[in-house]
């Protein structure tokens, strides 16, 4: 498309990155959109005019946080972020300095467009290495004689190479071997132009025996028209500990589409939360490489879909490597004529011996018009190994409903009440107070109860 090759022109950025740029693009330009025939696309359809498609008018910096859009500034006012970024569509327009004691131990905490002019090295040693621009073939490595699991649909990578390819800004995230970042890090992303599109990447590395959490929050007012296109990479060297944190609240209208994707190493941890509040449809993959032995790997989600929203959350927890363990652990609720789509896969490699793997989704029904799809899967090609899954979706307890009505409660405030308890083992498994807080304060706002 002429439209997409003037965008990838006015992108800049150095020869490495430019010939980068242009592979995703001419790949993007071979795949038709993910459709209902795609298994991994099954109960989702995303309906974008390419033709037509525009970039999100650049935004200029700011210095006084009274000119941020309101919810950002409620949120800055309340944030466990020790430093953090804003991102108005493709530009930072407000940014907060490390501490001088973590730039002294060389810790990196930028803009990605500014990381690829001053660490253009790390960043040329790590960009698109996790989550590259066509869909990564995740097929187990089977036994001799045995028939694999199918190689992906090409066009599953459709999103990810224009992503991959129009990517204008970002995070990045670079914390040394042996350094220990004690206060979260943390972008907050809005969008103000309907009719528009960003394509946004996040790069996180912790090199060996690191730690680090980093927060990634997207908000934005109704916008009809507007897509948010997006890749996160999350790297995860020996012995380093991570923990991501996806809060995704975009206003009606809003498309999302995003693929998370962690690569853990031996004896490291990558906890992940994914939480999809908003937008009107989402589609979010979340999956974990668990490249190494030891490797651990906890994916934490919860969603509250109202009115016609459509969230679909896709995972994958891919052994590798003998001795890892992944917990996933998915909660969501369904109300008014939402739709929610769940699937998830634990991939068990041959050799992968000693696995110790759990995949848990369940779904809190509030309408009888509301549906929701869920389909767990298992594909295990080792025989040492102790794997679990399980997916339950019912009604609100009406016992329980009853039982707070007759206390005097109002309706909205006992659903609340409920729905909080209901997602209250993904919540408490956070500790990050002001992060479980905002959750809880948009959940009261679905059920009319804020």
């Amino acid at each position: 498309m002429t439209k997409f090759n003037e965008q990838l022109a006015q992108a800049g950025g150095p020869e490495w990155l430019t010939a980068k740029r242009s592979e995703a693009l001419n790949l993007f330009n071979t795949l038709g959109v993910p459709t209902e025939q795609v298994e991994a696309w099954k109960y989702t359809r995303v309906d974008v005019d390419f033709e037509n498609l525009r970039p999100h008018a650049k935004r200029d910096v700011i210095t006084d946080t009274a000119r941020l859009p309101a919810s950002v500034q409620k949120r800055l006012s309340s944030t466990d972020a020790g430093a953090f970024l804003v991102f108005d569509g493709p530009d930072v327009v407000y940014r907060t300095e490390l501490p001088a004691a973590l730039t002294a131990q060389g810790v990196i905490f930028t803009d990605l467009k500014t990381a690829v002019e001053q660490h253009a090295d790390k960043v040329q040693q790590y960009l698109y290495s996790v989550v590259p621009a066509e869909v990564p073939d995740d097929t187990t490595i089977a036994a001799p004689g045995t028939t694999p699991s199918k190689s992906p649909d090409p066009s599953e990578g459709k999103f990810s190479a224009l992503a991959a390819a129009l990517w204008t800004n970002g995070a990045f995230v670079y914390v040394p071997r042996g350094v220990e970042v004690d206060l979260p890090l943390g972008a907050f992303r809005v969008m103000s132009e309907a009719g528009t599109y960003t394509a946004t990447r996040t790069l996180v590395v912790a090199e060996e025996n690191a730690q680090v959490t980093f927060i990634d929050e997207q908000d934005s007012e109704e916008l009809p028209g507007t897509y948010a296109i997006g890749a996160v990479e999350l790297v995860v060297k020996t012995g380093a500990r991570l923990r991501y944190v996806s809060i995704q609240n975009w206003g009606k209208g809003v498309t999302h589409i995003q693929r998370q994707r962690g690569d853990v190493e031996k004896d490291a941890t990558l906890n992940s939360l994914v939480v999809t509040m908003g937008g009107t449809l989402s589609r979010t993959e979340m999956q974990s490489y668990l490249r190494g032995t030891g490797a651990d790997s906890e994916m934490l989600a919860l969603y509250f879909a109202s009115d016609d929203q459509h969230f679909d959350h896709y995972t994958l927890q891919h052994h590798a490597a003998a001795h890892a363990h992944s917990d996933l652990l998915y909660k969501g609720v369904n109300s008014d004529e939402s739709v929610g789509v769940f699937s998830g896969m634990i991939k068990v490699d041959l050799n992968a011996q000693k696995t110790d793997a759990y995949q848990k989704h369940r779904t809190l029904m509030l309408s009888s018009e509301a549906r929701n799809f869920s389909v767990p899967q298992l594909e295990i090609n080792a025989n040492d190994v102790r794997c679990s899954h399980g997916s339950t979706t019912g009604p609100v307890d009406q016992e329980a409903l009853f039982f707070l009505r007759s206390r005097g409660i109002r309706k909205e405030l006992a659903e609340k009440m409920l729905v909080t308890a209901f997602l209250e083992d993904v919540l408490s498994r956070v500790p990050l107070e002001s992060v479980v807080k905002y959750i809880e304060g948009i959940i009261a706002e679905k059920v009319g109860a804020a």
